[in-house]
């Protein structure tokens, strides 16, 4: 059975990747026209385009009113003896440096939504960029900390999308900080299991121990560009989003930061010390290694060749014990969180995301035609682990909705992998929390309100429409910034139009941000009753390693026997009329 499993799949991949797009590439050529090192100056600079830090001192650039930072290190470069270890914090030093060019982009396997995947990629990536107005006063700038999102294997902060320009240009009171961090093989795997691990113990979650240490650098730092280190909000979306929900939970953040915004992510997405095993195991057998000394003695090229094989494995933040507690809401209930403000929030048809991302695969074939051979084999994964109650809970689910069945699919995995655990974790914080719910659709009516499509508006970037398809609603847009950054301020979201009321299990309030702005009560009440009580599983949507022998694979065979069938009946029958005809035509 299982090589008949394997069989099938590889025959779909097969078949998928003949369809695969081959064309040029406008985005790639884009990123690498934008590389560039920058270098020590040794002499003369413009003083007023200066920042003095700590570890340097940085020329930056300026456009307009707006002076940009690029590629300022954080941390010594995580190479050599430092791979896989904690980051290092960057050595104090008062050279001079350029910071024109974004530093490298975490090693991860280029693909198309994730363009920063086309910038110059290496192991040396953690460095951070830094937008300021000069027309704003000159200290005491709220500051806004951004991680990109990625599935925790791709992502980089020189994706246009993240710029942080015209931001900064419209709100001069405002410095913005975006972040890279080590993803993939290099950000999250667990060698606890390899001989000579015990010197990696914290390797499952470095990613997210890169995060802390530039939130060090920017309490350092910051005030060099304006900012309040005091007035600090850490913000991200999907990987970012559960990012910022999982650095309150790590020791020694206290201080580091007031506020959280969490995009389309939460404590969900997080893997067990037992589903991290898979990659640790995979990327010994693909390198060849038996040992951490081995795997240490691996060039930077190999492990991007091994990267390429296995970034479609990567382990999210791991649940460990060490750096992340292992029951990840009942931590978030911890008083001392308390003083922390939230907003977390999520999108109507996130999943639909997923719909452009497979697609891309087969780009002539129906666009959710791969999409919907796929989600129910995650499904049926997932029903496989829950109880009698519990798959109750899901069938009373799944008949209260309308619609075909994938669509049926989509919103239970909406609710079960993004709203639902950012609900529960806005409810058990002890502190201040809001939500939202964003409605407003891109073009593609396919895509609707999908995962992603918020962040042309939060960074006021309308131009990158790979999600809004160019459907940019301005005032929902200048709504949303004014939202974002006055919670940034003071830890209240309200604007002059709209009040923006506190998340609570009493009322559970919700900011729902559409064609029509406002407050909802309760939203999808029975939904949410019907799924919080599947979160303890902390499903995540991972699908490298689900079993494929499940109803959905014996219906694929099923459906390929009977159109095969079909295709040799309209042979025969073609061949019998033309054999046919022949005789006539001779007669």
């Amino acid at each position: 059975m299982k090589r008949l499993t394997i069989i099938v799949m590889i025959l779909m991949v097969f078949c998928l990747s003949l369809c695969a797009c081959t064309s040029e590439n406008p985005a790639k050529a884009e990123m690498q026209a934008m590389v560039g090192i920058n270098q020590k100056i040794t002499g003369s600079y413009d003083e007023t385009l200066a920042a003095v830090c700590r570890n340097g001192t940085f020329v930056g650039e300026a456009d307009g009113s707006v002076l940009s930072f690029k590629g300022i290190p954080y941390a010594s470069p995580p190479v050599g003896d430092l791979r896989w270890k904690d980051p290092v914090p960057a050595t104090d030093g008062d050279g001079v440096y350029e910071a024109k060019y974004f530093g490298k982009s975490p090693i991860q396997t280029e693909w198309f939504s994730e363009v920063g995947s086309y910038y110059l990629q290496g192991e040396d990536c953690l460095t951070l960029n830094v937008w300021t107005n000069l027309s704003g006063p000159t200290e005491g700038k709220t500051v806004m900390v951004f991680f990109h999102g990625g599935s925790y294997g791709w992502g980089a902060t020189s994706d246009p999308i993240y710029d942080g320009h015209d931001l900064v240009e419209k709100y001069p009171d405002l410095v913005l900080v975006t972040v890279a961090y080590r993803t993939g093989i290099m950000g999250f795997v667990d060698f606890s299991a390899v001989p000579g691990g015990e010197a990696f113990a914290t390797s499952g979650n470095l990613g997210l121990l890169d995060q802390v240490c530039a939130l060090q650098w920017v309490q350092n730092n910051i005030e060099a560009f304006g900012g309040d280190p005091g007035n600090v909000t850490i913000f991200g979306e999907s990987a970012g989003a559960g990012s910022v929900s999982l650095i309150p939970l790590i020791d020694g953040t206290e201080g580091l930061f007031q506020r959280i915004i969490a995009e389309s992510g939460s404590l969900s997405l997080t893997s067990s010390r037992d589903e991290c095993q898979n990659l640790t195991q995979m990327l010994l057998d693909r390198s060849g290694c038996s040992t951490m000394d081995e795997l240490m003695a691996l060039s930077e090229e190999k492990l991007m060749e091994l990267n390429e094989a296995l970034n479609d494995s990567n382990n999210f933040p791991e649940r460990d014990g060490i750096v992340l507690p292992e029951d990840l809401y009942r931590a978030w209930e911890n008083e001392a969180l308390a003083d922390i403000d939230i907003l977390v929030g999520t999108n109507s048809d996130e999943c639909r995301y997923w719909v452009l991302e497979m697609g891309y695969y087969a780009p002539i074939l129906p666009k959710a035609f791969v999409y919907k051979i796929s989600m129910p084999f995650m499904y049926e994964n997932n029903l496989k682990v829950l109880s009698k109650e519990e798959k109750d809970l899901v069938d009373t689910f799944m008949d209260h909705q309308s619609g075909r069945k994938i669509w049926k699919l989509t919103e239970f995995y909406n609710e079960l992998l993004f709203r639902i655990p950012a609900t529960t974790q806005a409810v058990r914080h002890k502190g201040t929390s809001y939500n939202y719910y964003w409605t407003m659709p891109g073009a593609d009516e396919m895509l609707g309100a999908c995962h992603a499509i918020e962040l042309a508006y939060v960074f006021r970037n309308p131009q990158v429409d790979i999600y809004t398809g160019g459907l940019y609603n301005e005032k929902l847009a200048n709504t949303v910034q004014d939202m974002w950054v006055n919670f940034a301020r003071s830890g209240d979201p309200s604007t002059e139009e709209y009040i923006w009321e506190p998340y609570t299990a009493d009322s559970r309030k919700t900011m729902v941000l559409g064609e029509e702005i406002g407050m909802v009560e309760d939203l999808k009440s029975e939904q949410r009753k019907w799924i919080e009580p599947l979160l303890h599983h902390y499903f995540n949507g991972c699908y490298s390693q689900l079993d494929y022998n499940v109803p959905q694979l014996y219906r694929i065979i099923a459906q390929v026997a009977a159109a095969l069938v079909l295709l040799a009946l309209v042979i025969f029958i073609l061949y019998r009329m033309i054999k046919r005809h022949k005789k006539n035509l001779s007669l």
